[in-house]
């Protein structure tokens, strides 16, 4: 049976070999690639809704969860971001997130699964210029999609609702705020309903060497629950170039300031790998 809380040095080893290689690959980026090339990239990287193809890959680890304390929860999540220019003054930006969960001892002890969990797919309808002030924003629906491969990984509903982000960069700040509302609409009866609202406030700074210090919560309020969940994150990352591919890596650590009862608690971390194909 895994272990619910694999030791701290394996999270260490884990962590070393995925981010040791970013300094040696940043000296070969910073000396091949044009930096102001380099640099509206990253910018554009800070930006969600930006006019650039871009797949990340979030590694996320929390532990604590369960009215024990006992269960922890890996998840990558899949996030494709792919613009698409619909006139000359509008584009639709599709952004996916498709996790892939392996949970230990939740909800239940000596219980464990893993597979896929439920897709979220939102669409951004967003002007190619900023407004007259300099803001930058999009709007559209949000979709909830039960993928989930097992009973314990998703909401069993089919989901709906409205999401927008506004944003405003300045030099090497940029400042915004992505929200969504999901209402489930069918799915299994049995079920809860799924009622829920997501808040992501997020400040990112953007050095000449294209490094970028990020700071967001990811906060839920679930409706029917009563219950907030508020994970703030503090993350670094850095724009690298591996071969031909050009990338952005990094991580952070992660906070839960507020959490339901049976949800994480404490310290958790993330690692993002980004996968860039700029126009």
């Amino acid at each position: 049976m895994k272990s619910a809380n694999p030791p701290s040095t394996n999270k260490a080893a884990i962590l070393a070999a995925l981010l040791l290689p970013v300094t040696y690959c940043a000296q070969g980026f910073a000396q091949e690639t044009d930096p102001a090339a380099a640099a509206d990239v990253a910018k554009q990287l800070a930006n969600p809704i930006a006019s650039l193809i871009s797949v990340p890959l979030q590694f996320n680890w929390d532990e604590d969860f369960g009215l024990d304390d006992g269960g922890s929860l890996f998840k990558l999540n899949v996030q494709p971001v792919i613009p698409v220019s619909i006139s000359d003054d509008w584009n639709l930006i599709s952004r996916t997130i498709l996790p892939i969960v392996d949970q230990d001892g939740f909800p239940f002890n000596d219980y464990s699964e893993f597979g896929l969990s439920d897709t979220t797919q939102s669409f951004f309808f967003s002007p190619k210029a900023p407004t007259a002030s300099g803001w930058i924003w999009g709007a559209g629906p949000v979709l909830l999609l039960p993928t989930a491969t097992d009973d314990f990984l998703g909401s069993e509903k089919w989901g709906a609702g409205p999401t927008a982000v506004a944003l405003k960069q300045s030099g090497p700040w940029t400042i915004g705020m992505l929200a969504n509302h999901l209402w489930s609409f069918a799915g299994d009866e049995k079920r809860a309903d799924v009622n829920a609202t997501y808040l992501q406030p997020f400040l990112s700074y953007v050095t000449a060497s294209h490094t970028t210090f990020n700071i967001n919560t990811e906060s839920t309020y679930d409706w029917e629950g009563d219950a907030w969940s508020v994970p703030i994150n503090l993350q670094v990352f850095q724009l690298i170039k591996v071969g031909k591919q050009l990338m952005q890596v990094g991580g952070g650590v992660r906070y839960w300031a507020e959490s339901p009862d049976a949800g994480p608690e404490g310290w958790g971390w993330r690692i993002n790998v980004v996968f860039v194909f700029p126009r």
